[in-house]
Parts: C-alpha cells; sequence; structure tokens
C-alpha cells in the first residue's frame, strides 16, 4: 500500500493499492473489467441494478475465481413508479413518426425495462459474496437493509451530487462519499431533489463535499479521464477518484458498435443530460433522437420506464447499421471522455494513470 499519495485514507480504508475506483457503468462493466482494474490495485466495480437476478451470482462467482482482491458492488436506491397509462400513451404518440419512418407498428407490445433497486434480495447477495465495497446510487437505501450489509464488513459508498447530499450521508455513517459533478457520464445520483440543473461542476462541488464529509474520505468523480484531473482532484481535497468514461475506450467494456464509434469520433466532444432513455437524467453523447425530442423532455415517463418505447427503434435502427445506427440508443459519456488514452487495456489504464498522477503531484509538491 503506497503512502507517497497525498492522502492515503481510502486505500487504507478499502484495501487497495491505487486510490482510482472505476466507475461502476451499467452494460459496458462485467467480470472482465473488475477483474483487470481490481487486478492492477485500484478498486473494480460491479454495477448490479440492470442485471437480471441470477447474473450477479455468475458474475461474481467468475470475479473471485480470478481475483481476491477487493470488489466493490453497486445498487440503485430508487422506488418504482406507479403505471401511468396517459404518459405512457403521450410517449408512444411522441415517437410515432420514428416508428413510422422505420416501418413498425406504432401499436407493437413493448419489452419491460427497468433497473432494479436494491431489496432483500440483493441484501443476501452481498451477505453471500462480502465485498469489500457496496455502493449506492440514488441515496441509500432502508435502515434495516444498511444495517445488514454494514454488518457483512462491506464498507458503504453513495454519490453526492451537492453538498447538502454529502451532509446527508455523512450523517447517516457511509464510509466515503464520492463527490459526482456535473460532468460525469451516465446517471445523475441526486436524491433530496430533481433539480439536476443546479449541479455544480466537480471543482465547484468538490471543495464543498470535502468540507461538508468532515473527516470522511472523497472519491472525485466526473471529468476525470487522465492524469491531470487526478492530480486536481487530489489538490482540492480528494482521496481518491472514480472514471468512468476511460474506461469505455478498453477492450474490456462490453459496448455496443455505434456507442464504441460514437466514442471514437467528435460526436464525442458534444454531451448533454437526458432523461429520453430511462426517464432519469443522465449525461450521454448527442444523438438524432437527443437533438429531435430533448435532450429533456416532460413527455418521458418516469425511472427507470422511458425505454420500453425506444426499444423498437433502437432494433430497427442498429439493424440497419450505417451512421444512423446510435439514433435512439444511450450512448453514455461524460464530457472528458475525449481526454481519455487509448489502446490500452482496463488494468493498465489504471496503473499508467496512478503512475502519471503521482508523478504529477510528486512534482507540484
Amino acid at each position: 500500500m503506497s503512502k507517497t499519495w497525498p492522502d492515503t485514507r481510502l486505500l487504507e480504508l478499502l484495501g487497495i493499492e491505487l486510490p482510482i475506483v472505476q466507475a461502476p457503468m451499467a452494460g459496458p462493466t462485467l467480470h472482465e473489467m473488475v477483474i483487470a482494474v481490481s487486478e492492477a490495485g485500484g478498486l473494480g466495480s460491479l454495477p448490479c441494478a440492470l442485471l437480471s437476478p441470477e447474473a450477479p451470482r455468475r458474475e461474481l462467482d467468475l470475479i473471485r475465481a480470478a481475483t481476491a482482491r477487493p470488489i466493490n458492488l453497486n445498487f440503485f436506491c430508487h422506488q418504482n413508479p406507479a403505471p401511468d397509462a396517459a404518459r405512457e400513451a403521450a410517449w408512444r404518440e411522441r415517437l410515432r413518426p420514428y416508428y413510422l419512418e422505420l416501418g413498425l407498428d406504432p401499436a407493437v407490445p413493448l419489452p419491460a425495462t427497468g433497473r432494479n433497486p436494491f431489496d432483500a434480495a440483493a441484501c443476501e447477495l452481498v451477505e453471500a459474496y462480502r465485498p469489500a465495497v457496496v455502493s449506492f446510487h440514488f441515496g441509500l437505501p432502508e435502515p434495516e437493509l444498511l444495517a445488514r450489509v454494514r454488518a457483512s464488513g462491506a464498507r458503504g459508498r453513495a454519490s453526492a451530487p451537492t453538498g447538502a447530499e454529502a451532509r446527508w450521508l455523512r450523517e447517516r455513517g457511509v464510509d466515503a462519499i464520492i463527490a459526482q459533478g456535473a460532468e460525469a457520464g451516465g446517471h445523475r445520483g441526486v436524491f433530496l431533489h430533481d433539480e439536476v440543473y443546479s449541479q455544480p461542476g466537480l471543482f465547484a462541488l468538490l471543495p464543498q463535499v470535502v468540507d461538508a464529509a468532515g473527516d470522511v474520505p472523497v472519491i472525485a468523480s466526473g471529468g476525470i479521464a487522465d492524469a491531470r484531473g487526478i492530480a486536481a482532484a487530489f489538490a482540492l481535497g480528494a482521496a481518491g477518484v472514480q472514471i468512468g468514461s476511460a474506461y469505455l475506450y478498453t477492450p474490456q467494456a462490453h459496448l455496443p458498435a455505434p456507442h464504441r464509434a460514437a466514442l471514437q469520433s467528435e460526436a464525442a466532444e458534444t454531451t448533454a443530460l437526458t432523461n429520453l432513455f430511462t426517464g432519469r437524467p443522465a449525461r450521454g453523447i448527442v444523438n438524432r433522437l437527443m437533438r429531435e425530442v430533448g435532450p429533456l423532455s416532460e413527455l418521458a415517463p418516469a425511472f427507470p420506464t422511458a425505454g420500453g418505447a425506444l426499444a423498437p427503434l433502437r432494433a430497427a435502427s442498429e439493424a440497419q447499421g450505417g451512421v444512423a445506427a446510435g439514433d435512439f440508443m444511450p450512448l453514455w459519456a461524460g464530457q472528458a471522455a475525449p481526454l481519455s488514452p487509448r489502446g490500452l487495456g482496463a488494468g493498465e489504464l489504471t496503473r499508467q494513470l496512478a503512475a502519471q498522477a503521482l508523478q504529477r503531484l510528486q512534482t507540484l509538491a
């Protein structure tokens, strides 16, 4: 365990060698990435909210067979909405022209979509596999479930996109707080309000969260894709960083071809917050649907149900291929994605970013 980082609290707390957490990106992240990052000395994270009930156990068995290093399991803490037929109908009507354009029946039955919130079954998974870390998005689970997570021996951490949410998390005894800046790709972690337009950028947010966290270590997230961002985060009081988009460029990332192509193109320079794909604001590369319908629309059904009506459109456009293949899929990415190193595996990326950042910090010292 290195003692040369300006703040070693996270290393000591989690038992890792490098203060780099791989963001739990639902879809792109499976066992290959988790293993590579953890074996490199960082903290690999397995996102569980999108996985079927059986899938996390399969993934964890593969992870445990390959590494004994600390890992993180990530869960969402949301309430599934009540059915809203009128809103669903309005959303389908807004998408009707696209159905007709692609030769689809606008009345076709839609697949069920959603995200699994942390519940008793998820808690049993934690108790069975006993990961070193369990992280939560959109707040924390019910106190009884949270107590069971702690009793398993796992360290708990959660996202705070504002100083107020950092204080709320500290009062509830989390072991680490993730300061999620507005630049971050994927879903906003807000849970005390839904005013995403007020979310600060990381450089304004991080010192506020560090102050609010007190002696709780803070992990900086959002707009960090290279060594410069890591060094800057430590200069502002972070004890570690969480990196997402940079890992999307690695061969371990499970990405559809249109998403990977968008990341490699100039399109990655333009991202926006959108609720069209899930019903909750998340940052992604701007595509046709976002330009023409949103990016934010009051018509989109509540999280996590908005994606059902988009599924047929996505399938049809992907099948056609070409530049339109990504028109109806979420192309999640953060604002710093174009800064990401290329051509590296997830493990090599972790080690290289840490070495370069440490060199910068030592030079500044």
